[in-house]
């Protein structure tokens, strides 16, 4: 299966934090799955480090740290097309965030199963796996 990782499940994976679920541990370990991490999932990173607007630990690296991360761990990143921007233009508005709504867009154009926590997410069809 090709996941591609929300944020959060990014980041957690990376920093074995313990709000990652069992089952997301066990899909992003499992060698047969491909894992992508989106430049969106960078650039939010890249800005809410900088912000440093959330609790303690929330975005614990800075965006060039998560990336040597990411590419450490072996995940493909996938990079912001013209398509992928055009897909977002047609997706419905169940959901406001930007960075959110660009990794629904790219899922549903290259295909892939986004791999999320967030439950509002699932509205915008089966291509979102919930951990």
């Amino acid at each position: 299966m090709r996941l591609l990782l929300d944020t959060h499940i990014a980041l957690w994976a990376i920093v074995d934090d313990p709000r990652l679920p069992g089952a997301a541990a066990a899909l992003i370990r499992d060698e047969t799955n491909d894992i992508i991490v989106s430049a969106a999932s960078i650039w939010e990173i890249a800005i809410k480090h900088r912000l440093a607007r959330g609790g303690p630990g929330d975005m614990p690296l800075s965006g060039a740290e998560a990336r040597r991360y990411f590419e450490e761990a072996g995940y493909a990143l996938l990079p912001i097309s013209a398509d992928h921007a055009a897909t977002l233009g047609g997706l419905p508005l169940i959901h406001g965030d930007p960075f959110d709504r660009m990794l629904i867009a790219q899922a549903l154009h290259e295909p892939l199963r986004l791999l999320t926590c967030d439950t509002v997410l699932a509205h915008y069809g089966e291509m979102v796996l919930l951990c």
